[in-house]
């Protein structure tokens, strides 16, 4: 019997987030981008996943990014950042594939500007993820594993 190839799932991080680590730590923490995707590549291999990451601060690209994992992925853990609030076509792409959606948010938006508090993403997701900091991507990532059918 031939092994099975390992899933692959995909990681999106929106806007800004490409600045972890010196972007406001006070409320992001001093992680990097590459700690949180080293972090996110440790989790999905623990689950015999394989991780497919991408940032952009460009809303065409994540959504196309979104669109060609209809195809190769078996779910998505998405960073939206600030599209998090505006971006009904973001939420569309995620309700169009089809695929299970978790949504993590390093600090607590609840507990900031109002306009945080409102997610175009959320209804749209199986579950979301607020205020862990980067182990938000740990919970993420095994919170999908749990929701995909074994291999």
């Amino acid at each position: 019997m031939t092994p099975t190839a390992p899933r692959s799932i995909l990681l999106l991080n929106g806007p800004n987030l490409n600045l972890l680590g010196t972007r406001e730590p006070e409320i992001y923490g001093s992680d990097t981008l590459a700690d949180v995707e080293a972090l996110a590549r440790t989790t999905a291999a623990a689950h015999q996943l394989e991780l497919q990451a991408l940032q952009s601060n460009h809303e065409g690209v994540l959504i196309d990014a979104i669109h060609a994992a209809r195809g190769t992925a078996a779910g998505i853990v998405i960073n939206p950042g600030a599209f998090t609030h505006t971006s009904v076509a973001i939420a569309d792409a995620l309700a169009g594939v089809a695929l299970p959606v978790i949504e993590v948010h390093i600090s607590n938006v609840h507990k900031r500007e109002a306009f945080r508090h409102h997610s175009y993403v959320s209804p749209v997701a199986a579950s979301i993820v607020i205020g862990a900091g980067i182990n938000g991507y740990r919970l993420a990532i095994e919170q999908l594993a749990w929701l995909l059918p074994e291999a």
